[in-house]
C-alpha cells in the first residue's frame, strides 16, 4: 500500500523520521534533554536533532551522550560545532513503498531476544548497518536458518505514525543469490501492510546495487538525505549546566518520554 504524502507547505514525517518516531509509536523508548531526543544507546544509535540547531542543542546532545559519546543523525542539515569530531558522513536516499508485490516468506520465522546473538554475529559477517543487543524491540524482525544457522535477515527499525522502516537487510555470502532478501523484504513489508502503514527504508546513495534491488521491488525515491555521525568533545564543554561541568551532567541525565 502507498501512504499519502504531506500537503504542500505541511512538515512530512519522514522529513524527519526519527523525531517522527520517537514521539510517536517509539516514544517509549526516546530520552529527552531540551530539543533532542535519542533512542537508548542499546537500542539504536539514532538521535533527533532540531532543523535549526542552536548552541544549546548540541549542548544537549552531548550531555545525553556523554563525554566521547557517538551522535549519529540521519536527514541532518546543520554541521556539528567545530570541537565535535565527524567519524562518518554518507548521501543516502530514502525511498517509499509505490506498489511493492508484498506476501509471507514460508521459510522465514521470527526472530527475538533469543536470537540477538545469531542476529548479531550475521550482521558482524555481513555489515548491512547499526543492530545493537537491543535492536530486536524496535520491531519485527524475521530470518532464514540453513541447518541452524542464521544466514538472512530483515526487520522492522524506525516505527513513526503511518510508516515502518525496514532495515537490517542482509545475506550470508554462502547464500546471496537465492532470493532471501527479496523474499524477507517483501515478508516485512507485508507484516507493516497488514497494520496498515506503508514500508521506506534507508540506503547509501553508493550502494547502487541494493538501490536497483528495491527499486525492482517496488520502492521509489522519495528523497535524498545524508547521514552523519560526531564524537562529543572529550571532557564536555565547562558551559554545560551542573557544577563541574562532566560530574554534574551525568547526575542530569535525560528523563524519559512517556
Amino acid at each position: 500500500m502507498s501512504a499519502p504524502y504531506a500537503a504542500a507547505g505541511d512538515v512530512h514525517p519522514l522529513d524527519s523520521p526519527v523525531r517522527a518516531a520517537l514521539t510517536g509509536p517509539h516514544a517509549h523508548f526516546a530520552e529527552r534533554r531540551g530539543r533532542i531526543l535519542r533512542y537508548p544507546a542499546d537500542v539504536a544509535p539514532w538521535v533527533a536533532v532540531p532543523d535549526d540547531p542552536k548552541a544549546g542543542d548540541w549542548d544537549d546532545a552531548a550531555a545525553l551522550a556523554g563525554p566521547g559519546g557517538a551522535v549519529t543523525i540521519t536527514a541532518f542539515r546543520e554541521p556539528p560545532p567545530d570541537d565535535w569530531e565527524v567519524v562518518f558522513r554518507a548521501e543516502g536516499v530514502q525511498l517509499v513503498d509505490a506498489g511493492v508485490a508484498t506476501a509471507p516468506f514460508p521459510e522465514a520465522v521470527r526472530l527475538g531476544p533469543a536470537d540477538v546473538p545469531d542476529m548479531m554475529a550475521l550482521v558482524e559477517r555481513t555489515r548491512p548497518g547499526p543492530f545493537l543487543s537491543r535492536t530486536v524491540e524496535l520491531g519485527t524482525y524475521l530470518g532464514v536458518r540453513r541447518e541452524g544457522v542464521l544466514v538472512a535477515m530483515a526487520g522492522e527499525r524506525l516505527r513513526l505514525p503511518g510508516w515502518t522502516e525496514i532495515s537490517a537487510v542482509c545475506t550470508d555470502e554462502s547464500v546471496r543469490g537465492q532470493g532471501l532478501g527479496t523474499g524477507l523484504v517483501r515478508a516485512v513489508a507485508h507484516e507493516i501492510g497488514q497494520r496498515g502503514e506503508t514500508a521506506f527504508l534507508h540506503a547509501s546513495a553508493s550502494n547502487t546495487n541494493a538501490v536497483r534491488l528495491y527499486e525492482s521491488l517496488g520502492f521509489e525515491l522519495r528523497r535524498r538525505t545524508s547521514f552523519l555521525s560526531a564524537l562529543v568533545p572529550e571532557p564536555l564543554p565547562a558551559r554545560l549546566p551542573g557544577p563541574g561541568g562532566v560530574r554534574g551532567e551525568r547526575e542530569a541525565r535525560a528523563a524519559v518520554v512517556r
